[in-house]
């Protein structure tokens, strides 16, 4: 793809007064591309989100489950309260018949995987996004790009056929597993499919299960039925006895049929809205930089739908990448900080899907071998704190850490929890200004860096609301930046101008 053919005009784009394009292209409006194009409208970058499909809000999505730490995200961005409303919580997840993970045990003030449609996700980012600013093109596909030191050049053709070239600063690749933007910049995608045949549908039911999430697998099959609260049911499963290419029709029968062999019933189900077969596979993109264009989401990597975990990994991509873009945009990045995002989110990106990738193996396990192997780790894992600990941390998204520089504070790259500041605040509330947030203990210490002039705009600073002693600089997307046990004023000044100029 090289976008020199049709081209029909170019957009006006908003310049710096160097001439350099100030603006950002988001390609794909699905939870990522959402996510991102909403965070840079509300640092002020003026943003395109250009979505190939029409402008519809489809109830057939496949995700359901949002975990502990997109749940934070979306709080410092004042959605989870909302989102919370459109669902039912669990706070026990199931992954083979004798293991469980008590999710009630999370440190967050979100301790459950809420079930909700991915679409309830969607509408409250695209509102969120419309009040902000962003121009939506719907029924426009990317045809051609092409980059240089100052800027991207897209080529996008849109729903009469004439193809326009629109330039920006960066171009995002949020487009979901079969990207366009990844393979005008010429990305592999290697992985293996993982499983062959999988169905999803949604339908009603006669009989309510016991649960809101109801998860098993007998003998060759495996099913799983999610409840999304307004009468309608989430079936996914499959079966060894029958795999498939996508496109073999698929009816409510078979889907009654692996049910029934699964989970002992079918639970009268009917009335199926939506039948639909897939494969899941398990990629992932080398490089999600490749100049001034960046990959997130399913664009970037795509995993088994064990744990739940692919919508929520591409919302953290977005909340990763979203402040450091604006900073760029903006022009107070500091050296580097463009490039911290391969660094720090490949690596999540190929944990989640070594993990996903074990569980749905150890669920399809037919072999003496690895059946041993499954309930060693179902007993291993149930007895011992700690391998519970590791599993709910990564599966809840809250347990991953960034890198940090040799000799950094131990918080330095951890999540920052929800503390309670000074006032009566929370600290996931003083993020919802997309601002950096220095918590001190000190009064004349926030007295002196409140306001601070140039920084005002990027700098929040707040007083813990109790006796701690540590001076915590928290990054817009709620990770710890720096941090110093000494009330050291040099320090702390030093600090701000390596992460904020």
């Amino acid at each position: 793809m090289n976008g020199t053919n049709g081209m029909s005009g170019t957009n006006s784009t908003p310049t710096s007064p160097a001439g350099v394009p100030r603006s950002v292209i988001v390609v794909g409006a699905g939870p990522t591309g959402l996510l991102l194009a909403g965070d840079l409208a509300a640092a002020g970058v003026p943003v395109a989100l250009v979505e190939k499909r029409p402008h519809k809000i489809s109830n057939l999505s496949r995700a359901f489950g949002v975990h502990a730490r997109t749940l934070e995200q979306l709080d410092a961005r004042g959605l989870a309260d909302p989102l919370l409303a459109t669902g039912s919580t669990i706070t026990e997840l199931r992954l083979f018949r004798r293991l469980s993970l008590d999710l009630g045990t999370l440190p967050s003030r979100f301790p459950f995987l809420l079930i909700t449609p991915q679409y309830e996700v969607e509408r409250l980012l695209e509102r969120r996004a419309r009040e902000l600013g962003v121009e939506f093109l719907f029924e426009n596909e990317v045809v051609g790009l092409r980059q240089d030191d100052s800027g991207v050049d897209l080529d996008v053709r849109g729903p009469d056929g004439a193809v326009v070239t629109r330039r920006a600063a960066y171009v995002v690749g949020a487009d979901g597993h079969r990207s366009s933007v990844r393979r005008a910049v010429g990305l592999p995608f290697p992985g293996v499919s993982v499983i062959k045949s999988l169905f999803l549908a949604d339908v009603r039911l006669a009989e309510q299960p016991g649960s809101v999430l109801t998860v098993n697998g007998a003998g060759d099959a495996f099913a799983m039925i999610a409840s999304f609260g307004d009468g309608w049911y989430r079936v996914m499963g499959w079966s060894r006895r029958h795999e498939v290419p996508d496109d073999v029709p698929l009816d409510l029968d078979e889907v009654k049929d692996v049910t029934r062999r699964a989970l002992g019933t079918d639970y009268g189900m009917h009335d199926a809205r939506w039948l639909s077969r897939f494969h899941s596979d398990e990629r992932q993109a080398p490089e999600y930089r490749v100049g001034r264009v960046f990959l997130a989401g399913d664009a970037a990597h795509v995993h088994s739908p064990a744990g739940g975990q692919g919508m929520n990994t591409g919302l953290q991509d977005a909340a990763n990448l979203g402040w450091k873009l604006a900073a760029a945009v903006r022009g107070w990045a500091p050296e580097g900080l463009l490039d911290s995002y391969q660094a720090e989110r490949h690596p999540v990106g190929k944990a989640v899907l070594r993990s996903s990738g074990g569980l749905v193996r150890l669920a399809r396990a037919q072999s003496p071998g690895l059946r041993a192997v499954r309930a060693l780790v179902s007993a291993f894992a149930g007895v011992a704190r700690p391998a519970r600990a590791k599993a709910l941390a990564q599966i809840s998204g809250i347990g991953y850490r960034y890198p940090a520089a040799r000799g950094a504070h131990r918080l330095t790259g951890t999540r920052a929890p929800d503390v309670t500041l000074a006032g009566g605040g929370r600290l996931y509330e003083a993020l919802r200004g997309g601002r950096f947030v220095l918590v001190t203990p000190r009064a004349d210490e926030a007295q002196a860096y409140d306001g601070q002039g140039v920084r005002e705009d990027r700098l929040a600073v707040e007083r813990w609301a109790g006796d701690g002693r540590t001076t915590v600089l928290v990054r817009p997307d709620g990770y710890v930046a720096w941090a110093g046990d000494a009330a050291d004023a040099a320090a702390v000044e030093a600090a701000l101008v390596a992460h904020l100029g």
